[in-house]
């Protein structure tokens, strides 16, 4: 229990200076609370004497207003400070998570699935925020309070306060036990919460392929057997809990009665006074209300103990941008030599040298799975070489600054991804402080602005997620004149006319021509008309060079080249 609120501190970061100040105003709390004792002692004491005044009364009230007051004033002041500090926590977190996934590199989301990384910032992060921060007030000031009643109680009697101290530690030793049940299922729930979203997300993007399937059913059923699971913990959680719980709020209660049977005890020996009997008599079952309150909610510790670690995996994630300079090249040569790079036992990319000289073409064909995708992100730096370098004019591309190597570079994908946001927003994502003039003069060279201003709402029509709302061609010129905007001098395009249909080939073919004038140029494509102008092809075979050299060149040798081109030209020229 204490690791876990050391780590959760630790955690809070600059927000612990909140939580701490929340605790100091849980500890004044406690104290005025614990005045109550002396107001009724007051009052015992007189009825006893037979010496009931009005000053007894008023001095009686005026504590009790004081107690009432302060704690009143007091557990406000905490529980502002705690709810300030969860939602301060949590923003931040958040923020610096969104901030560290842009330097992250590329392995990190491919070894973690998308319901894993969202259930982490979500559900995780609401838990976090919402009960982590009540369940350590709660725990904090269960414990402080029974440590200043019982502080109090042994300067009245300190066999009382003794008696009251044993059975606070009866309670954390029950306590313990639970501790160790819950780390033995809280994994399994925090695992279930994960599923949960995680099998909602794929659902949700795979409904394409489920309604032309017609297979709801199946794919709904991945999600049931993830609510299920999750009820299962979640519910096995409380069975398992409810018992130990029931134990430590009897072991306080069966304290209490001893505390009763010890005061009367006490009495009839005479040694303790009838006004102090009685008052223990009424206090008895007023000592350990907090600490039973504390340990109801003490099994999800574990839970907050999961939840931190969780988060802190993504957010401490090793990131890739840690030493780099924001340098300007000299030059845009770009050399690759001697690279390696394998994903887990996988080698993709083996020993490849390759030059790519300022303002050349270079086009990257081969089979599916050679390495050509692979390669050009590493040029960008999505992950690192395993060996050998990547330089960019000369310079390192690890001596760079993410962002400084990256304003270098536009990349075309053959799947866009549109935000949902307005089509300008999407286009000015390649230059935020863009006018929208130049959105417009953009646009226009990718050829789009035409079906843009066709729109019922122009450049101000929401796309909605991943560009759903406009066809796979409209949404390729659009990611173009975001590349145009963004006007890098290098430019990489993946396959970018693959998925196009012909009535959108020659606006895209266009719109391409428009985006890399006068530009360096890496492209992979298995088309022959994008690939023959190129100043040099790669023919890249299981993560080897195979071929290089001019589209003339390697189709007069025999090899994997011409094998690719008689294929495509076999493949488009056939009738029916």
């Amino acid at each position: 229990m204490l690791k876990t609120l050391i780590k959760f501190f630790k955690f809070a970061k600059s927000e612990a200076g909140l939580f701490k100040k929340g605790i100091v105003f849980g500890v004044l709390s406690s104290i005025f609370e614990a005045l109550q004792l002396p107001a009724l002692a007051v009052v015992i004491k007189a009825l006893v004497e037979g010496n009931v005044t009005v000053q007894t009364a008023w001095l009686s009230f005026g504590i009790m207003a004081i107690s009432t007051a302060g704690v009143v004033i007091f557990n406000q002041r905490s529980r502002m400070s705690e709810i300030d500090g969860s939602f301060l926590m949590c923003a931040d977190t958040r923020t610096s998570i969104g901030e560290r996934m842009k330097y992250m590199p590329m392995g990190f989301f491919n070894q973690n699935n998308l319901g894993y990384i969202t259930s982490a910032v979500t559900s995780t992060m609401e838990d976090m925020q919402d009960i982590a921060p009540r369940i350590v007030e709660k725990l904090l000031h269960g414990i402080i309070h029974i440590v200043i009643i019982t502080i109090m109680l042994m300067f009245f009697d300190w066999r009382i306060g003794l008696i009251t101290l044993g059975g606070a530690l009866l309670f954390m030793l029950i306590n313990i036990v639970m501790q160790a049940r819950s780390r033995k299922i809280s994994p399994n729930r925090v695992k279930a919460q994960e599923n949960i979203v995680g099998a909602v997300l794929e659902y949700i993007q795979g409904m394409g392929v489920v309604k032309a399937f017609n297979q709801a059913g199946i794919a709904q059923k991945k999600i049931k057997e993830a609510i299920a699971d999750c009820e299962k913990w979640n519910f096995g959680l409380e069975i398992t809990f409810i018992p130990i719980m029931f134990l430590q709020s009897l072991c306080l209660k069966l304290v209490s009665v001893v505390l009763i049977a010890a005061s009367i005890a006490f009495y009839f020996s005479g040694t303790m006074e009838l006004y102090y009997c009685l008052l223990m008599l009424v206090a008895a079952f007023m000592l350990y209300g907090k600490l039973d309150m504390a340990g109801s909610v003490s099994a999800l510790m574990r839970t907050i103990d999961l939840s931190i670690d969780k988060v802190n995996t993504v957010n401490n994630y090793p990131l890739m941008d840690t030493d780099g300079k924001a340098i300007t090249p000299k030059n845009l040569d770009i050399e690759l030599k001697d690279i390696s790079f394998s994903y887990e036992s996988k080698k993709i990319i083996d020993d490849v040298s390759l030059s790519i000289p300022q303002g050349t073409t270079t086009a990257l064909v081969g089979p599916s799975g050679g390495g050509k995708t692979t390669l050009c992100n590493l040029i960008a730096r999505f992950w690192d070489v395993d060996e050998g370098e990547i330089t960019l004019g000369g310079v390192n591309i690890k001596n760079y600054t993410l962002d400084s190597l990256l304003a270098n570079i536009s990349m075309v994908f053959q799947d866009v991804y549109l935000f949902n946001d307005t089509i300008e927003n999407n286009i000015k994502f390649g230059k935020p402080d863009a006018t929208h003039e130049e959105v417009i003069e953009a646009a226009k060279k990718a050829c789009c602005h035409n079906f843009i201003t066709e729109l019922s709402d122009g450049y101000d029509t929401i796309v909605g997620e991943a560009g759903a709302t406009i066809s796979g061609g409209e949404k390729q010129r659009i990611s173009i004149a975001r590349a145009i905007l963004k006007d890098a001098p290098i430019i990489m395009l993946d396959e970018a006319t693959a998925n196009v249909d012909p009535e959108n080939e020659a606006d895209l073919q266009h719109a391409i021509s428009e985006l890399t004038k006068s530009k360096t140029i890496i492209m992979i494509a298995h088309r022959l008309k994008t690939v023959r102008d190129a100043n040099q092809i790669i023919v890249l075979e299981n993560g080897k060079i195979a071929q290089q050299g001019k589209h003339e060149e390697l189709f007069n040798q025999s090899g994997i080249y011409r094998n690719f081109i008689n294929v495509r030209e076999d493949a488009l020229g056939w009738r029916i």
